[in-house]
């Protein structure tokens, strides 16, 4: 018993020194009609995977911490009948001395395999045993259109829906590390709450919210919206003239370990197209694969546990660019500064610059193939040839690209 106490104050105190940057998108908003649901995750937990369960009443995907072998914990992820689920740990709903368990993922999990709607997991929220001992943001999304966040304290559940016009009124709701019924100015996140809020905002205007506005245009995101600081402002210093600058409170982070997008569908299509758009490892260091529940269980190689490595290879590719990136290593401060130069450079050879057209290609063929099957229904066939082009296209260009 002492051992277990000591396990779960160990999690929640790691769960708190971190931190997340979420959104809830409406398909009233996005481009195409159907809903998103974002996780930038942020983590002690830097190594992730992708994996496929069938121990629920539905299937699904998600992204597991590659030490936990048996996918006990989920930190975003769908099910079979198009029901998703991602979370932001909050910082300012307990105002209390109960003890936190630090077991989102668990309740996630159990999402996962039980709940086929928004109103289903709304009612296993309800349902809990009080106190939760839990203290979050859970985001969902459903194959009807549902799209809401729930905050959720040790003894309230507190819902915002992003279909309601009052709540929402541009179609989408974004959660950092505080939660809007806690104590105000309590919490963490409010920098990058506002970065991305401004972004969506304008994505809103100028056509509706996309995939790619999201994991290329927020997960990669370089702005820092309370000093006005763009990082893409050195972008015109020669390669190998190091470029050292503060890095803090940007989306992006030391502790990103992953930032996914799970795709929904409209009401009436076939749950087996919903997508979760994943980049695993370092997203300034990481490229986007889609991925979807085969018959199977077909995952991209890259994206799954590999042995030798104790690690995703694409996790691993990242982690080991990052470090060209964290250069600086003297003092208690270095974790706080980055080269810049090692990420964009005038002579495009910066990490970002270089997978860029990667990244572009395979969220194109994805796309393409997306559509295809809404139009033609799903393949598990052409899913294969798909992950076994991508797994060729991305170990190679980290093989020849960085020497990896």
């Amino acid at each position: 018993m002492k051992k277990l106490i000591l396990i779960l104050l160990f999690v929640s105190f790691t769960a708190a020194s971190f931190a997340c940057t979420t959104a809830v998108v409406s398909g009233k908003y996005t481009k195409d009609g159907r809903p998103l649901l974002w996780k930038h995750r942020d983590t002690w937990a830097v190594n992730n995977k992708i994996m496929i369960f069938h121990d629920g009443k539905y299937d699904y995907v998600g992204l597991v911490n590659s030490k936990d072998k048996k996918g006990k914990s989920i930190w975003i992820g769908y099910n079979s009948a198009g029901f998703a689920i991602m979370n932001s740990a909050s910082y300012n709903l307990n105002n209390d001395t109960i003890k936190q368990s630090g077991l989102e993922g668990r309740v996630m999990k159990k999402a996962l395999q039980t709940c086929a709607t928004v109103d289903d997991f709304e009612k296993m929220l309800n349902d809990m045993p009080k106190p939760t001992r839990l203290e979050a943001n859970f985001g969902v999304i459903d194959g009807k259109g549902g799209a809401a966040y729930f905050e959720l304290s040790n003894f309230k559940v507190v819902k915002f829906d992003a279909n309601d016009p009052a709540t929402a009124p541009m179609g989408y709701i974004v959660r950092s590390n505080y939660s809007f019924s806690g104590t105000a100015k309590n919490g963490a996140g409010y920098i990058r709450y506002v970065t991305a809020d401004n972004y969506l905002d304008e994505a809103v205007k100028s056509g509706g919210i996309g995939v790619e506005d999201i994991l290329q245009g927020l997960s990669r995101n370089l702005t820092h919206s309370l000093t006005g600081e763009n990082l893409w402002d050195y972008e015109n210093i020669p390669a190998g003239h190091k470029k050292f600058v503060w890095f803090e409170d940007f989306i992006p982070r030391r502790g990103s370990s992953s930032s996914c997008v799970v795709e929904g569908i409209k009401p009436g299509d076939d749950p087996r197209l919903v997508t979760m758009w994943s980049v695993v490892g370092w997203p300034l260091a990481s490229v986007t694969i889609p991925v979807w529940i085969t018959k199977d269980d077909t995952l991209p190689k890259v994206l799954v546990y590999d042995n030798d490595l104790k690690d995703s290879p694409l996790c691993h590719y990242a982690l080991e660019l990052k470090k060209r990136v964290y250069c600086y290593n003297w003092g208690k401060s270095a974790k706080h500064y980055i080269n810049v130069n090692a990420l964009l450079n005038a002579d495009g050879t910066g990490i970002m610059q270089q997978l860029k057209p990667l990244d572009d290609e395979l969220i194109f063929k994805g796309h393409k193939l997306l559509n295809l099957m809404r139009e033609k229904g799903f393949n598990d066939k052409k899913i294969k040839e798909f992950y076994g082009g991508a797994d060729r296209m991305i170990i190679q260009t980290y093989t020849m690209e960085f020497g990896l």
